[in-house]
This record gives C-alpha cells, sequence and structure tokens, in this order.
C-alpha cells in the first residue's frame, strides 16, 4: 500500500480527536436539553474524527507522502511558535494585549509586513474581537495585567 498525505493526515487528526476525548473525559457529557460542559468537545472531536475517516477513504486522489515539498517548514514552525507563545502568554497578559501581541508578531516576523500598518490592524481587529466576544456575546475572557 502507497501511503499518501491524507492518509497520515487523516491519521494525525484522529489522533487528535482522541486527545481530545481523552481529556474531557471527566467533564459531564449531559442531555440535548441540558447540555454539560463535555458535550461541545466530544461532539466535535467526534465530528472532526469522522471527517478525518473520509479524508483518509478519499485519499488516492492526494499525491505520495515521500514526494511532499517541505521547503515550507520553516514558515510553518514560525507560527506554531508565536501561537504557542501567544497561548503562554494568555493568562498573564490577557486577551487584549495577548492577541494584538499575536496578530501584530505573524504579521510582522511572519508575513514581513510594515510594523506600523501591522500594529493599527492587530489593534484594530482585537478591539473588534474584544468587542464581539467580551461584549456582544458577553464570552469571558482573561483580563490579565490590565485589569489587575
Amino acid at each position: 500500500m502507497i501511503i499518501r498525505a491524507d492518509h497520515v493526515a487523516g491519521a494525525a487528526i484522529i489522533a487528535l480527536g482522541v486527545g481530545v476525548f481523552a481529556v474531557s473525559g471527566e467533564l459531564p457529557f449531559g442531555r440535548l436539553a441540558a447540555p454539560g460542559a463535555g458535550m461541545m468537545p466530544k461532539l466535535l472531536a467526534g465530528l472532526m474524527m469522522l471527517f478525518a475517516a473520509l479524508i483518509i477513504i478519499s485519499a488516492a486522489q492526494s499525491p505520495e507522502f515521500a514526494t511532499i515539498d517541505w521547503s515550507d517548514r520553516g514558515h510553518a514552525a514560525g507560527v506554531a511558535l508565536i501561537t504557542a507563545g501567544a497561548v503562554a502568554a494568555y493568562r498573564p497578559l490577557g486577551f487584549l494585549i495577548a492577541m494584538a501581541l499575536l496578530v501584530f508578531a505573524l504579521l510582522v516576523v511572519i508575513e514581513r509586513r510594515n510594523a506600523l500598518i501591522a500594529a493599527g490592524y492587530s489593534i484594530g481587529l482585537t478591539l473588534f474581537a474584544y468587542w464581539l466576544f467580551g461584549k456582544a456575546l458577553k464570552a469571558p475572557l482573561e483580563r490579565g495585567i490590565l485589569w489587575f
């Protein structure tokens, strides 16, 4: 059997879904009328694994795994490292600072955009996201150092 790119990608997504099930195992599932905290992660993980299985089934059209061009791996590693840094800084810095720094770093370091334009864009996008999620949808966002 020839290993194709979609075989590897689908298997990785299924493994991630199994990991989500393992981590959310202690959360109560609830029922449809009164969903528990574990319903959404388990539902999304199940759908993710279902679609990953469909990707694996239709893998005949994808390129062979050995022929994949990995020249963009540095770009992907940079995105992953900056995102990991933002995740680590989210609690101490809070939503506003961490997300503004995330967008700014991705634009300036990864995409090599103008720093002044990137600063304006990252602040505007972060303020819009704060309004949308924190105010309009009333989602609890981490306050961090701005609100002590």
